[in-house]
């Protein structure tokens, strides 16, 4: 028995390196990214080289380990590339980056739904490929009904409203309406309000959403008329 049981006990050591090395491999190609998603995450994102690099560096990962959590990582990289101007990639590559992208996250979302940032990214994806639609509608609301108050999704989801309130039921509407006039009130820092605001039209939105809001209006003009706060 004492041989069975070390036998059965390497084969069982094996198959567990056998299965574990996919993954460890995985993320270990990811790895080779992490200096470019922290560049695009703070504002100061690498040059054209630097992200095709780590563009490849996920390929790798993905390649070594298809699951939901290593699509999603690629997806960002890809979409953060794609709508960066300033990177200089072409009108092709950057179409390219923003299929994969919905690719990436239309897979990982349906393995792994519950994500609200990435559902948010699909939106944007969608909204970046198509224009404003009804899919990214759909995109938005899964994003708000699974991670409702993440903070550092509210100036997004702010801009793509205004983008596609035409698109949105009227039962959408109120949704949306509450949502904003809840983001308002819990926010510490409200200037994203006026940084996403790009013509007439959008302040009047804006400024209908939060009508109930004690001294919106008047801080909302403040905002508007700061020169440090930047459009979006």
């Amino acid at each position: 028995m004492t041989w069975m049981l070390r036998g059965l006990l390497g084969v069982g050591g094996a198959v567990l390196a056998f299965v574990a090395w996919p993954v460890a491999n995985g993320a270990l190609q990811a790895q080779k990214a992490d200096t470019a998603f922290f560049e695009f995450r703070t504002g100061q994102p690498p040059d054209l080289a630097g992200a095709e690099a780590a563009l490849q560096a996920l390929d790798q990962g993905v390649a070594a380990d298809p699951v939901a959590g290593r699509r999603l990582g690629r997806a960002e990289m890809l979409l953060a590339a794609a709508l960066t101007p300033g990177l200089g990639a072409s009108a092709d590559e950057r179409s390219k980056w923003l299929n994969q992208a919905q690719a990436d996250l239309d897979f990982g979302l349906g393995n792994a739904p519950a994500r609200g940032v990435a559902w948010a990214q699909l939106a944007a994806a969608r909204q970046a490929i198509g224009g404003p639609s009804v899919k990214v509608v759909a995109a938005l609301m899964m994003s708000i009904a699974t991670a409702p108050m993440m903070e550092v999704l509210w100036p997004s989801r702010l801009r793509l409203i205004l983008n596609n309130w035409q698109f949105f039921t009227p039962k959408e509407r109120e949704q949306i309406a509450s949502y904003v006039a809840t983001t308002w009130r819990q926010s510490a820092d409200r200037r994203f309000f006026a940084s996403v605001i790009h013509s007439p039209l959008d302040e009047l939105f804006v400024r209908y959403f939060v009508r109930d809001e004690p001294g919106a209006q008047q801080e909302l003009t403040k905002w508007l008329a700061d020169p440090n706060v930047k459009r979006n």
